[in-house]
């Protein structure tokens, strides 16, 4: 599961279509190694080749990395030049470290089989692979440190000829979301839960998932464990087939998503609603469509108290079909401001 609104660089495979499972497949398996279970040689070929694009990566060189690339995924190579474009200015200068590798070794598979498994290590990791050509290839993982917005980059790499390994996926994560790593949201996630505040830690628990897991095709016992934890304390009400309905002055708003997003750089909700007609009518002059998004951001911080203290803030977008009509960002400390209970008159104390 990926998080849509959470710095999410574009992910290419192409001709792989990939899944993990951590439970005992059907199918025909391959065979997989770990870097521990690997010769120092085969160890050195696959970081230098690793190596060798991060480099072209990091100087933005685009025609090389494509040269390098197997020639179906350069033949459509938009998503990972644009990825390349967004990466370039954040590991420029960053240390890479190879984290883990994994040969994934599928020559033994027939030609069109629709799936293939690789069994890898101890604790397991299953990696399944659907109409995967037979072949050699290698999953590497590496991380770009010591710069301020450090990454988790992972390369499926192909064996084209004899120890020749060209791109065949790219995939890039934050390894920090608004400053803290994956392990801090899920302790965070943990305590909220102690406390019955189960909307902030059903978020803390999606942020440490999406941080900890460096690409979807891999899991762990850990990242089960937090997968079970997360999904014990779901809350009921969270907007998903049907929406959240928020009152507010006498409208209701319709909620259709909410998500963590650190796209401002502080840890802020983004809330989506789809207004009606005489709201979105509202929506076309500026100072009733900030009043009417206010209302929301103060209608959904009235239901869940709680989540003033876990964000910075709200982002809140009107959506009409795949439109956005009117987007704001507010601070918490703004939002309350806009809900606290009016003082009745017979109260008020004269100057």
């Amino acid at each position: 599961m990926v998080l849509r609104t959470i710095n999410v660089q574009n992910t290419v495979t192409l001709f792989l279509t990939i899944a993990v499972c951590l439970i005992t497949s059907d199918a025909g398996a391959a065979s997989c190694k770990t870097q521990a279970q690997m010769t120092t040689a085969q160890r050195d070929e696959l970081s230098m080749a690793a190596r060798t694009i991060l480099s072209q990566v990091q100087s933005g060189d685009v025609q090389a990395l494509r040269s390098n690339t197997i020639p179906v995924v350069a033949a459509e190579f938009g998503g990972i030049a644009s990825s390349v474009g967004s990466l370039k200015p954040l590991v420029q200068r960053a240390s890479i470290t190879v984290n883990a590798l994994y040969a994934l070794d599928a020559t033994s598979d027939p030609l069109g089989a629709a799936r293939t498994d690789f069994f890898c290590g101890t604790p397991l990791v299953v990696l399944n692979f659907t109409s995967l050509p037979p072949g050699s290839y290698a999953l590497i993982i590496v991380h770009a440190t010591g710069v301020p917005l450090p990454q988790q980059i992972s390369l499926i790499l192909s064996e084209t000829a004899p120890h020749h390994w060209m791109l065949a996926g790219f995939f890039t994560k934050p390894m920090l979301e608004a400053g803290h790593d994956g392990l801090w949201y899920w302790v965070q996630a943990r305590a909220y839960t102690q406390r019955n505040m189960n909307w902030n830690a059903w978020f803390y628990y999606r942020v440490a998932a999406y941080v900890l897991d460096p690409v979807e095709f891999l899991s762990s016992p850990n990242l089960e464990k937090l997968q079970h934890e997360r999904n014990r304390i779901r809350p009921d009400s969270l907007p998903g087939a049907k929406p959240l309905v928020l009152d507010a002055h006498g409208s209701s708003f319709q909620v259709t998503t909410i998500e963590p997003t650190a796209v401002f750089g502080a840890l802020d909700l983004e809330v989506h609603y789809t207004p009606d007609a005489a709201q979105a009518a509202l929506l076309r002059d500026p100072s009733t469509a900030r009043m009417q998004v206010t209302d929301v951001m103060a209608a959904l911080l009235a239901l869940h108290p709680e989540l003033h203290d876990a964000f910075h803030g709200f982002w809140v977008q009107a959506d009409k079909d795949s439109a956005s009509l009117y987007s704001l960002e507010l601070p918490m400390n703004q939002i309350a401001s806009a809900i606290q209970p009016e003082v009745p008159s017979s109260h008020v104390v004269a100057p």
